[in-house]
C-alpha cells in the first residue's frame, strides 16, 4: 500500500523552500474544494429534487426549475472559485 504522507512530507519541505510553493499548494487547494463542494451541493439537489417529485407528482414542474435554478447558482459559485484559485496560481 503506497503512503501518501512521505509524499506530502516531501511537498512540503519543497514548497518552504521558495516563497511560491505554498501559493500554489493552496490554488490547487482551492480548486479542488470548490469542485468538489459544488459536486456534492449539485448531487443533493439532484436527490432531493427527484425525491420531492416522487412524493408530489403535481410538483414536479415548479421543483425541477427550482432545482435547476439552484444547480445554477451552485454552479457558478464553484466556477468563481476556480477562477480565484487559477488567479492565485497564475501570479506565480
Amino acid at each position: 500500500m503506497i503512503s501518501f504522507f512521505p509524499m506530502l512530507q516531501d511537498v512540503a519541505a519543497a514548497a518552504t523552500s521558495n516563497g511560491q510553493g505554498l501559493a500554489l499548494i493552496g490554488a490547487g487547494l482551492g480548486a479542488g474544494l470548490a469542485v468538489i463542494g459544488a459536486g456534492m451541493g449539485i448531487g443533493r439537489i439532484g436527490g432531493q429534487a427527484v425525491e420531492g417529485m416522487a412524493r408530489q407528482p403535481e410538483a414536479a414542474g415548479k421543483i425541477q426549475t427550482a432545482a435547476l435554478i439552484l444547480a445554477a447558482f451552485i454552479e457558478g459559485a464553484a466556477l468563481f472559485g476556480v477562477v480565484v484559485a487559477f488567479q492565485i496560481q497564475s501570479k506565480f
